[in-house]
């Protein structure tokens, strides 16, 4: 979807973007970032940077290049090849999260450690919801060797959707297996770099310090000129300052680090930066939150430099899908778009990132599809005006049985889990809560839902590469 102009908001005046980003080009030149991989280290200190060991200081100029050179488009395609995320803009794309540690069964509402065959439902609910653009593993499976469980995650993703994927990968070693599965599924190195599938969301936990696996990660899919989501991620007050514009200045300039990396190792690498606000943790819990108000406020500054951004909604810090769940997930993402969110993800999480709950992924399905029509606005011509229908009918009269009204009554938003009916009629189909009614949705798409197969051939090289993952 994309928002209209008038609609997009942003909580931060000219003057407070241009103080912050000042405030992230000094943290790199003057107070410096640590770097634990010595060829990100050197192809900085070549460019012209400054080094003390792992601790690396970059001058604005090799920013203000890498700002210029990066693209400001970055496109994912399906698995047939069609241009379906063009992200750029307000164009607004929504998915779920990846690897939580529990699911709440929607056959039996119990919580507990989730399987592979849990994550293959997953991936074939998201590959039939019309609302769910892009999909993520969204789960942990238990019952596979937990070294190599992010391949197993990534055949069971590229086996049971069409859609583009963001993939999360523990290491080097399984990116390079997703990037090989990807290939293979769309015809080889150069057809992923032409229309790619997926990107890898690199998740570092502070802009100040990027850990080796992010920047093998980083310098892989960049040489390769494949999208990257390079995403600090911290806690404010833990890893970052506890004021919102200390937090959101330190994780921009980790993402600064990032898109520069990705230009000087490929000029013209695709990057996906953040729209990601610092959770400050909750001193009284030390929980960080997911539901949290404070957003928007990276998002000014992405948007003001013109890069494509991941954001994050549709989660919830609730326990159970309820009605907290309901409405931090309905907060979270209209605030999200009406921010200009591109790759807006997390919908269906709960407990803060630790859980997993299909209904509430449905539930957000149906939040989405309200959140589009309230955004799409109205069409005003003649034909809508209605004048000589006015005319016709008259003062006082009824447009029930009009032709008319029969021609465009269908225009007008029908709910598809929300309730609408009358009590005696909804007490009649069993009083059903909204969680109820999603759990039964849930599971007709998982009896009736069946997702494109990939070719034969294709299928066995995935498995191959899991077995090679296996012996290694």
């Amino acid at each position: 979807m994309e928002l209209p102009a008038n609609l997009h908001i942003t909580q931060l005046s000219t003057a407070q973007v241009e103080k912050i980003h000042a405030a992230s080009l000094e943290i790199l030149e003057r107070i410096g970032v640590r770097l634990d991989l010595p060829e990100a280290v050197d192809l900085l200190k070549k460019a012209g940077a400054r080094a003390e060991g792992e601790r690396v200081f970059v001058p604005h100029q090799l920013v203000e290049k890498a700002l210029a050179t990066a693209p400001k488009k970055v496109t994912l395609h399906d698995r047939f090849g069609n241009p379906v995320m063009p992200l750029e803009g307000n164009r607004c794309f929504f998915g779920p999260g990846s690897d939580c540690l529990n699911i709440i069964d929607h056959r039996t509402g119990e919580r507990r450690k989730p399987v592979l065959q849990d994550v293959i439902e997953a991936v074939t609910l998201c590959d039939a919801l019309p609302n769910i653009d892009f999909v993520m593993s969204m789960l942990l499976p238990s019952d596979v060797d937990q070294v190599i469980a992010d391949t197993y995650q990534m055949e069971a993703i590229l086996s049971y959707t069409t859609k583009p994927i963001l993939y999360v990968s523990y290491g080097l070693r399984g990116l390079v297996d997703a990037v090989e599965m990807s290939e293979a599924v769309v015809g080889g190195v150069a057809a992923l770099r032409e229309k790619p599938i997926l990107t890898c969301y690199i998740n570092v936990v502070s802009g100040a310090a990027h850990n080796t696996e992010s920047l093998q990660k980083l310098m892989y899919l960049s040489g390769k000129g494949l999208p990257t989501l390079y995403i600090p991620g911290s806690n404010a007050g833990v890893t970052s300052p506890m004021t919102q514009a200390g937090a959101v200045a330190l994780d921009l300039a980790g993402g600064l680090v990032g898109l520069t990396l990705a230009q000087l190792n490929h000029e013209g690498a695709p990057v996906i930066v953040s729209a990601m606000d610092p959770a400050s943790l909750d001193m009284k819990t030390m929980v960080s939150p997911y539901g949290y108000p404070e957003r928007g406020f990276i998002r000014a500054l992405s948007h003001h430099y013109g890069f494509p951004t991941l954001s994050l909604a549709g989660c919830s810090d609730s326990k159970l899908p309820d009605q907290q769940a309901a409405a931090e997930a309905s907060l979270t993402m209209l605030a999200d778009v009406m921010l200009g969110g591109n790759l807006i993800h997390d919908l269906g999480y709960l407990e803060s990132g630790l859980t997993y709950s299909f209904a509430q992924l449905a539930v957000c399905d149906q939040i989405v599809d309200w959140i589009k029509t309230f955004t799409r606005g109205i069409e005003v011509s003649d034909e809508t005006l209605a004048l000589d229908e006015v005319s016709a009918v008259g003062p006082g009269g009824s447009y029930l049985g009009r032709k008319h009204t029969r021609k465009h009554f269908k225009d007008t938003w029908y709910p598809g889990l929300f309730e609408r009916d009358i009590y005696s009629n909804w007490a009649a189909k069993g009083s059903k809560s909204l969680t109820e009614r999603a759990s039964e949705r849930v599971q007709q798409i998982l009896d009736e839902h069946q997702p494109t197969p990939l070719p034969e051939d294709v299928k066995k090289r995935l498995q191959e590469i899991v077995n090679r993952a296996k012996v290694k």
